[in-house]
């Protein structure tokens, strides 16, 4: 057989290497709608800057949601689950998010077979940033310049104390089972003149781990109760402290935790 012929029929064995194997993969994916037992659901930050994406499939996968503002994506979030693994409810937090700009997304999943189930893309708008959330008069956040020194409990290393005060809605601080009795000790490293405090509750997608309403200390004086949510709450008067405290008052049990606790002081 001559030489052209010998890389003639190389090639072409190659090429059917190619074509059999880019079949089969093109059969492991399949249309993620084919698994999902309910709405896409996106709920927004009011700061415009972070989402979770809430969904339910009828088979467990291992979730991951790419995202980014044009075709080449650049970002993904996954499924932040207690044990890690597959399962049916999905709750990944799109975080680093730009208020009122359109995004692109993909949402995927796969399952313990291997088959990978993918959407095709989609979009989301995220709203302008809420002016109450925004506000000057009540300072700065200066939660994240301090250190946790005291903690009911940490789950894992993956959902330490720290996680709570690190500026990133997309990690979390859980406690390990403390229900009610979670509380959580903020150094701030110096005199602040603490003017509101707001406290994001971890949730699970099954109902638990909400923190409905919290307790407050600034140096030993206690306040509140408060409600939990993304705005904070503006105390009644400004007060000078250094070492804050939260305690969990109302809670819907188990891991309770948050995703993250802003302190805002104006000096």
């Amino acid at each position: 057989m001559s030489l052209f012929r010998r890389l003639l029929a190389v090639s072409s064995a190659a090429a059917l290497l190619l074509s059999a194997c880019a079949a089969e993969s093109s059969e492991e994916v399949q249309p993620i709608g084919a698994i999902l037992d309910s709405e896409i659901d996106i709920t927004f930050d009011a700061s415009g800057t972070s989402a979770s994406l809430t969904v339910d499939t009828n088979i467990p996968v291992a979730c991951a949601v790419i995202f980014g503002t044009d075709d080449t994506y650049g970002s993904i979030a996954v499924d932040n689950d207690m044990q890690g693994g597959a399962h049916h409810d999905h709750g990944p937090v799109l975080s680093g998010l730009l208020p009122d700009t359109e995004y692109q997304y993909i949402l995927q999943g796969s399952d313990a077979a291997g088959t990978l189930y993918r959407s095709e893309p989609l979009t989301f708008r995220t709203p302008p940033a809420s002016a109450d959330v925004v506000d000057a008069t009540i300072g700065n956040n200066v939660a994240v310049d301090g250190s946790v020194v005291a903690v009911s409990s940490e789950f894992s290393d993956a959902f330490g104390a720290a996680n709570a005060i690190d500026g990133d809605t997309s990690t979390q601080w859980s406690t390990s089972g403390d229900g009610d009795n979670a509380f959580i000790e903020i150094d701030l490293g110096q005199i602040h003149l603490i003017t509101a405090v707001a406290f994001r509750t971890r949730q699970m997608t099954d109902g638990t781990a909400i923190t409905e309403t919290f307790t407050l200390q600034i140096d030993g004086e206690t306040l509140g109760s408060y409600t939990t949510g993304p705005e904070p709450v503006v105390l009644d008067q400004a007060i000078s402290g250094r070492l804050v405290r939260i305690d969990a008052e109302a809670t819907t049990g188990e891991n309770t935790g948050a995703t993250e606790i802003e302190i805002y002081a104006t000096q």
